[in-house]
């Protein structure tokens, strides 16, 4: 019979083991998290327990499985422009900064899960695009940790379910077209070309995306520890152009963490400004 529960010595060891990998610290009283997440490997990785999964991922010769189980960890809930604040003040604060500039505004979002966010600022962007002859070109570049992430990312044909979550109806007819599936729709190219993809830890060095205008990373430092949101955020400025801006979640703030950024209030929501 497989056994589903992780006794406290494993899970113990699992949080230590999941942090070091990639920065993520469950805390007290997650067992429920692990759980749910890891259970799905029970069967293609023949384990008994989730106590033999836990301890196989962190052998040195299970490779496979190991990147299987930050996968599963690391896979987070999204949904289309979230919080809606940060997409209006794009198209009405920042992309207007740069009308003037003929390079193309250079936008990362860190973390982007399965592609709403990286691609709701591209739809933002061809909606400032829309409302002006020029201006709001944009290189927006998608980083996960997750490579089954990444490969929905690039695949970017989404679910009725996943339509669902935040995008309107008139979005979905300016932006996407009918799949091959039932009921699920893919982006245009249009919004597609306008987004590039690529693996990357956020506790690894960022030297080789080169320099941003804009970072999105939202609702992910929550996940770290302070001294880890301290090492992602002192290289958050190292990767921002002057005066770059760098939006956080509605719940998160730099307070205590970061002095190289200046909190700008946007009514609603904040957004955070690297210092001169």
């Amino acid at each position: 019979m497989i056994d589903k529960s992780i006794d406290a010595n494993d899970y113990k060891k699992f949080c230590t083991f999941l942090e070091h990998q990639c920065g993520i610290v469950l805390g007290d009283n997650k067992q429920y998290l692990v759980k749910s997440r890891l259970t799905p490997l029970l069967a293609k990785y023949k384990a008994q327990s989730l106590g033999e999964i836990v301890t196989r991922a962190m052998s040195v010769t299970e490779r496979q499985l190991r990147a299987a189980v930050v996968d599963a960890m690391t896979t987070n809930e999204t949904l289309w422009f979230r919080d809606t604040y940060p997409f209006d003040v794009l198209k009405n604060d920042i992309f207007p900064q740069y009308d003037k500039r003929i390079a193309p505004i250079k936008i990362w979002s860190a973390a982007s899960s399965s592609g709403q966010e990286p691609y709701s600022i591209a739809m933002s962007a061809l909606e400032y695009q829309q409302r002006k002859i020029s201006g709001g070109k944009v290189q927006i570049t998608g980083t996960d940790i997750s490579p089954s992430m990444l490969d929905m990312c690039k695949a970017a044909t989404y679910d009725s379910l996943a339509l669902a979550r935040g995008l309107s109806q008139q979005r979905k007819q300016q932006f996407f077209e009918p799949a091959n599936d039932t009921g699920a729709m893919q982006l245009k190219p249009e919004v597609k070309k306008l987004v590039s993809f690529r693996q990357m830890n956020l506790l690894d060095s960022y030297s080789l995306l080169g320099k941003f205008d804009i970072i999105f990373c939202r609702n992910v430092l929550i996940y770290f520890s302070a001294e880890n949101k301290a090492k992602i955020l002192k290289q958050f400025a190292s990767s921002l152009n002057p005066d770059g801006y760098l939006f956080l979640g509605a719940s998160e703030s730099i307070s205590g963490l970061s002095d190289d950024f200046a909190m700008q209030r946007c009514n609603p929501g904040i957004v955070y400004r690297l210092k001169s």
